[in-house]
């Protein structure tokens, strides 16, 4: 459908708490339309996820998942998903540190602590329950996602603001084309 614009950190939008999606107006042509622009939005900037507050839109939808992603070479896939209304519930106490990135944060990265296992749960595109127990960067791309809606970004999250900066500084090594957050 389209390609939307990003809104980038600084933008009122983003750090307020979007509004949950009525489950009359899930099937809607305007719902459907924007999970359809926040695909297109998250293929064409390459990202493993987008929320729904970062182009614009004050509602309770993410979609991420990936075959395989340039920005994340290391990771295994994750399914195509549309979580709309979601819910995390942490499955232990235990927190891994590690890199992220953010297309509302371009150019930046830092290390960021989060869930190692987790319960998410949701409706899909369709309305129908989705309801997984997942853990490692699979875990840290929904939670990334989730706190869009409840107006966060990961910098908000760094506990040790010297693990935060450029990822042209951070990592000379890697192809200013694959880290274009």
């Amino acid at each position: 459908m389209t390609v939307r614009n990003i809104l980038k950190m600084g933008e009122p939008l983003l750090w307020e708490i979007a509004q949950r999606v009525p489950q009359e107006d899930i099937l809607s042509l305007a719902t459907q339309s924007l999970i359809q622009d926040l695909l297109d939005t998250m293929r064409a900037a390459n990202g493993a996820g987008l929320a729904a507050p970062q182009i614009g839109i004050s509602q309770q939808i993410v979609v991420f998942g990936f075959e395989k992603n340039q920005r994340y070479p290391d990771e295994l896939p994750i399914p195509q998903t549309i979580l709309i209304n979601p819910v995390i519930t942490p499955m232990e106490d235990i927190k891994e540190s590690s890199w992220e990135g953010c297309l509302s944060v371009p150019g930046l990265r830092g290390k960021v602590p989060r869930y190692r296992k987790i319960r998410y749960h949701g409706l899909n595109q369709n309305g129908e329950s989705i309801d997984r127990i997942v853990e490692g960067f699979h875990a840290r791309v929904v939670q990334h996602e989730c706190d869009h809606l409840i107006g966060k970004l990961y910098p908000m999250r760094i506990e040790d603001l010297t693990q935060f900066g450029f990822t042209e500084v951070l990592f000379p090594e890697l192809n200013p084309s694959d880290v274009d957050e």
